[in-house]
Order: C-alpha cells, then structure tokens, then sequence
C-alpha cells in the first residue's frame, strides 16, 4: 500500500533526510506516498526500504519506521482493532483482511498451551526485505501496547528469519523479550492470557461499522477479484437471511455458472466464502449479546442451534456462551 510507502517517507523526514527525494529515486510518485488508496509495485517499495536503509545507515531501520505507523494506515483496519474486544479479535481482524497489507504475508495464530505464536509468512513471495518483517512485526507490538492501555503487553519471545544485524540492541530494547534471528519463521510468541484479556477501548458496534468499510474497500480495490465481491455480498446480505448463489451473481452482474468458473479460477469455492462471511458475523453476533442462540442460527441460515453451535466452536474452538464470557466479562 501507498501508506506503508508514506510510513517509510515521513522516518526519512524525522532523520533530516529528503524522503521524496529517495521515494522518487526507488520509482515511487512522493505524491502518492502515503495516499488512501494508493497501490506501490512491489519491487519499488522494496527498493524504498533498501535506499532508506543506505540514506540512514541504520540497519535496523525497520524497528524506527514503525514508530511513524498511523490508524489509517491500513485504512479503516486500524479503527477497527482499536475497538476490538481482545487482542485475539485484533489479531484475526489483521489476519482477516491482510490483503490490505498487500501479497507479501501469510498470518495465523497457533496456540500451545498458555502461549500463542503469531506467525509471519513470507517464503511464498520472493525478494522481501528484512526490514519490511522488523516493521510490521514491530507494529504489531506497539499496537498491542496501544490497545492494552496501561497493562503491560510484551511477547514471551520473537522469532525472525533475517540475519542478526549489528548492532541488534534495538530489537530487544523494542520488543522487551528474547530475540533470536536466522531463525525457520517470523514468529511472535504471546501469552494467550494477554490475548484474550478484555481491552478497554473495546466497542463492538464501532469495530464492525469500520470493519464494513475495510470489506468494502477491498471490493472497490481488488474489482478484477470475484471472490472478495463475493464476499463482500455475502457480509452486505447475511444480517438479512442467507442469500441464495443465483441472488449473489446477480448482484455481481453475472450467471451462477460464470461466478462459479471465475471463483474457481480463482482457486475458492462459493461454500468457504459462505462459511468465512458466517462465522465473522456469527462472532460479531455472540460478542454483542444483542441476538440469542436461536436467532443468530436462524440469521445465519443454519437448521438449528445444534448445527451452529457445532459450526461455531469448530470456527473460534469455543461454545457461543463461553465465546460471549470471554468477550464480555463480568
């Protein structure tokens, strides 16, 4: 995104350093720098982060960049974790809709015991730099921090694939945790307790309204995509009953068969788009308490509560009643 390119613009500037000058010199437009919307090649905005990195001398530039992270830069994400009800939530909201990220990253959380790992992939795409992981991994931390409020939050341990720079005292100065490098994965390693701890910015009409405008920004962006259309009509239609196919492609302005060809192309199938826009609404649905059991079922079209709760343990590995007391503690 543009806005990552702006993130990396304005460190410059802090530094006495012309950024448009070295956005300019990677092939990028300074003017789209840090524009809403704006999309940047892939190989520019690795060359931006290669040329600030020479511009600073600082190897460790990434950790520096991330201090100059805004809310809006992943659009209308960033006001949608802030009123997350726990990190977790945060965190699958990221993993949601990292396309706003752009290609370059594979996310999951894998919990092990009283720990969670959230793990950074980046071995499908090749040529991303080491500072580009040191800047989201390091935002992730500060946005923890942010949402936590005054409770503490810092990672049991961080995990990186890049070589260990020199020198590498920022990274435990950062991060407050052990830090090891040249490891097999980007990896945070979290208390699962300070994941689902309740947030104190927590609102669950705010998360959802912005959370809307993502889905539908990303629908508007990636256009040529039927699947994220898809979706974004499945999400539009679901708090009214479960539409059928036919009503989707007609609201894309195609046949059933041609949404099913496109989709497969594509390499998704119009039931786990069914299933991905469910089980959002379906937690947005328990964590606000406003629909019993019952109803949310019959919303979501499932043919009884059995069969939703079945599906809503398997999505988030809890029952509805214990998913709402985890978000809604008394």
């Amino acid at each position: 995104m543009g806005s990552l390119s702006g993130m990396i613009v304005r460190a410059l500037e802090a530094q006495g350093i012309d950024g448009r000058r070295v956005a300019r010199e990677a092939g990028i437009d300074p003017d789209l720098a840090g524009a809403p919307g704006a999309r940047v090649p892939r190989a520019a905005h690795s060359r931006l982060w290669q040329l600030a990195v020479e511009a600073t001398g600082n190897p460790c530039f990434g950790l520096e960049a991330s201090r100059f992270a805004t809310q809006t830069t992943f659009h209308a994400l960033g006001y949608a974790l802030l009123a997350s009800a726990t990190l977790r939530e945060a965190f699958e909201r990221l993993i949601r809709y990292r396309r706003l990220i752009g290609d370059i990253v594979e996310l999951r959380l894998e919990d092990d015991g009283d720990r969670t790992r959230l793990v950074i992939d980046v071995s499908k795409p090749p040529g991303v730099p080491d500072e580009a992981i040191d800047a989201f991994t390091s935002m992730c931390v500060r946005f923890g921090r942010l949402l936590c409020g005054r409770r503490l939050f810092n990672p049991v341990a961080v995990l990186l694939r890049r070589p260990e720079p020199s020198p590498s005292e920022p990274f435990q100065q950062l991060f407050r945790a052990p830090v090891a490098f040249s490891q097999p994965q980007n990896v945070l390693e979290l208390r699962r307790a300070d994941l689902d701890a309740p947030l104190p910015s927590a609102n669950a009409e705010l998360a959802r309204s912005n959370e809307q405008v993502v889905v539908d920004y990303l629908a508007r962006l990636e256009s040529a995509s039927v699947s994220s259309r898809v979706l974004a009509a499945l999400v539009n239609a679901l708090p009214d009953g479960p539409p059928s196919k036919t009503a989707v492609a007609r609201q894309l302005g195609m046949s059933p068969r041609n949404m099913q060809r496109h989709l497969a192309a594509e390499g998704v199938s119009y039931k786990a788009l069914l299933n991905d826009a469910r089980a959002d609404l379906a937690r947005s649905y328990v964590r606000e308490g406003r629909l019993n059991v019952t109803e949310i079922a019959f919303v979501l079209g499932f043919a009884d509560t059995s069969t939703f709760s079945r599906a809503f343990k398997r999505w988030t590995g809890l029952s509805p009643r214990d998913y709402s007391k985890r978000s809604n503690p008394r």
